[in-house]
């Protein structure tokens, strides 16, 4: 086991360490400290680093191996979801409702304790959103929100952060359309950071991190400019 590396707060121009440095226990536990600054997290997300902490902790980074990633063309929609889809009266919108969404994730869940989207982090992805570096997808359904999900678009890439349902499907009718407009608009990989039952149910999979930072490199270069897509 190696040590965490500490990033200064003040010295915005500190790199990260490189990867291939993260810890294996706990998987991916790269480094400590640092801020939220947009600069500091597009650097973050084309090397392959994202922020996951709680409240009270300093802000951690994290580059798990594997990494697990969804190619557009290899979504999974099975024949219900097809259905909710068509049928069941749900609007898709994107960002209308960025901070709603971000809220929605944050919201405590019977299966977990505590949030790891803390104040500091909305805020965080919020700004990110107004510079139009962050997205959100949202499924509407009798004029309310009912579930939807964000992320971070970059290059060819769409770095998913969090989702969320308050209604069967929600969340999956989001992503089903998120997908679609992606794969129109050029993306190729739709990152889902570590693989879960779900994630892995709709066609995600997992791939090591050496072969998915080579994929950023190529994908992620140029960062592209930040895109309007109301």
């Amino acid at each position: 086991m190696g040590s965490l590396h500490w990033l200064s707060r003040t010295n915005r121009s500190e790199p990260f360490p490189p990867p291939s440095e993260a810890l294996t226990e706990p998987n991916g536990l790269l480094a400590a400290g640092g801020d939220l600054t947009p600069e500091r997290l597009l650097i973050a997300y084309v090397q392959g680093i994202f922020p996951w902490y709680q409240e009270g902790q300093p802000i951690l980074w994290w580059s798990p191996d594997p990494r697990a990633v969804l190619a557009p063309d290899e979504l999974k929609v099975s024949r219900s979801l097809r259905r909710s889809v068509a049928k069941r009266g749900f609007e898709f919108r994107v960002d209308t409702e960025f901070e709603s969404v971000v809220a929605g994730c944050a919201a405590p869940r019977d299966y977990a304790g505590g949030t790891w989207i803390t104040e500091e982090m909305a805020a965080a992805y919020a700004n990110l959103h107004r510079l139009g570096w962050a997205h959100s997808f949202e499924t509407w359904h009798d004029g309310s929100l009912a579930g939807g999900l964000y992320g971070v678009a970059i290059g060819r890439v769409f770095f998913g952060e969090s989702m969320f349902t308050r209604v069967t499907d929600a969340s999956k009718v989001a992503l089903v359309h998120a997908v679609e407009l992606l794969r129109e608009r050029g993306f190729e990989l739709i990152d889902c950071q570590v693989a879960s039952a779900h994630t892995l149910s709709l066609g995600a999979k997992e791939i090591p991190r050496e072969a998915f930072l080579q994929s950023l490199a190529k994908l992620c270069t140029p960062l592209g400019e930040p895109q309007i897509w109301r």
